[in-house]
């Protein structure tokens, strides 16, 4: 009886659960949104030239700033700043585009300058979203969930063939490693009970992981030359606040704004069968904004919620709040002790998408469950089938904002992103299409 007393304790916020139980499934969120932490940082990294040691910087604080984001949205300060609800925070790719695009033309301290200012707008739409939150109905946020599912999905396939740019991209060695991911993923998922179903994500990396270790894809020798301790370094690089770099990332901060938005209203409906507070919501958005603020003085990638952890909590039900904060401190240490960091790196891009790509595809079924769940009228899907042909149409057609008479960052904001179009065209629509009776 005290065991299913104590098992029940991980489907609660608040419920005693012990270190064994909670281990399993902060792991499988670490394991789950790591690399999604890292990439971001290499990328941008990658682009302003980054040395090998300046890189780890980046890296280092973008896992600091995502364990500082968990831990807000855990534990709220005064019911202002933080959510309260079950919910992992990382390096956001929606930047990812709009970063890239600054660094290359004005370096790394105007996309510094520009992530400070972007923090500050998500902290005065989050302060605001009371009065704004009559432009996100559900129909609105189910929409973006679902783009938000369909994007993630070449990313999962991308890692499954080896990550872009990987020599063998492609390969059937990256194909195998990766479907036995996924099979034992799925099998342990759909079949497994108990704690072992709870961690299929994790028995699926482990399995993969193993795979990868045989057929000789994992190169652990970063970690015999990664230093044990290194606390990232505040104020680091000067700020520059160039108008046109602000303006673009802080467009890509209310974005990202609206897709954390969107998933605080997801992970609320799936795993805790309630709807997300207004409270929750701003809060929630509050605490992101200012530590979007942080990762321009700390030299990071601003957060967003992660997509793939979404789903997981939504597959598994468990939202102890235990789990998130142990899920931080681990990427916390991660962070300060670059050997850590070093271990979690070496796992290959197969695993990762294997394991991941139900996950997405969860995510998207979400939205689809959220603007469905009082009927589909034909106004609702008017809306959402535009939103979706807009967004997934532009965004896989290069170029298709980028001709004469658009300003260079109309592309770069929304040439590349089907969720920044999707968001807009939702709310647009949902303005001025006639309501039905």
């Amino acid at each position: 009886m005290a065991e299913s007393v104590a098992g029940d304790a991980l489907f609660e916020r608040t419920g005693k659960v012990s270190f064994v139980q909670v281990l399993p499934h902060a792991l499988q969120h670490v394991l789950a949104a790591f690399a999604g932490i890292v990439t971001p940082a290499i990328i941008i990294a990658s682009v302003c030239g980054f040395t090998p040691q300046e890189e780890a910087a980046v890296i280092q604080a973008s896992l600091v700033l995502s364990a500082l984001d968990i831990f807000l949205q855990q534990f709220p300060i005064k019911g202002i700043v933080g959510s309260g609800l079950p919910i992992v925070m990382g390096a956001s790719f929606t930047f990812v585009p709009a970063l890239k695009a600054v660094g290359l033309e004005l370096g790394f301290e105007a996309v510094l300058g520009a992530q400070v200012i972007g923090g500050a707008l998500v902290v005065l739409f989050g302060l605001l979203f009371k009065r704004l939150s009559f432009l996100f109905p559900a129909p609105v946020l189910g929409t973006v969930i679902f783009v938000i599912g369909l994007s993630l999905c070449p990313v999962a396939v991308a890692s499954m063939a080896g990550g872009e740019g990987a020599a063998d991209f492609g390969s059937v060695t990256n194909w195998t490693v990766a479907l036995v991911t996924f099979v034992v993923t799925f099998m342990v998922g759909n079949y497994g009970k108990g704690a072992l179903k709870l961690g299929s994500i994790l028995a699926g990396i482990c399995a993969g992981f193993v795979v990868a270790a045989v057929l000789g894809m994992v190169d652990l020798s970063a970690v015999a030359t990664a230093s044990w301790f290194a606390p990232p370094a505040f104020g680091a690089h000067r700020l520059v606040f160039d108008p046109a770099a602000c303006a673009v990332v802080g467009v890509v901060a209310i974005v990202n704004a609206v897709q954390v938005m969107g998933e605080f209203a997801a992970v609320s409906s799936a795993a805790l069968d309630t709807p997300a507070t207004d409270s929750q919501i701003s809060g929630g958005l509050i605490a992101n904004g200012l530590v979007g603020m942080l990762s321009g003085f700390l030299g990071g990638v601003p957060t967003a919620t992660f997509g793939q952890n979404v789903g997981i909590i939504a597959e598994n039900k468990v939202v102890n709040r235990m789990v998130f904060t142990l899920a931080a401190a681990i990427l916390l240490v991660a962070g300060l002790l670059p050997k850590c960091a070093a271990v979690l790196t070496s796992i290959p891009q197969p695993v990762i998408g294997g394991a991941t790509i139900g996950v997405f595809a969860t995510i998207g079924m979400n939205g689809v469950v959220m603007f469905s769940r009082h009927g589909l009228s034909q106004r609702d899907t008017t809306l959402m089938g535009l939103s979706i042909a807009f967004g997934t149409g532009i965004e896989r057609t290069a170029g298709a904002l980028a001709g004469a008479g658009f300003p260079a960052w109309v592309d770069t904001v929304f040439g590349g992103s089907s969720i920044a179009v999707a968001a807009l065209v939702a709310v647009v629509l949902n303005l001025v299409l006639p309501r039905q009776k």
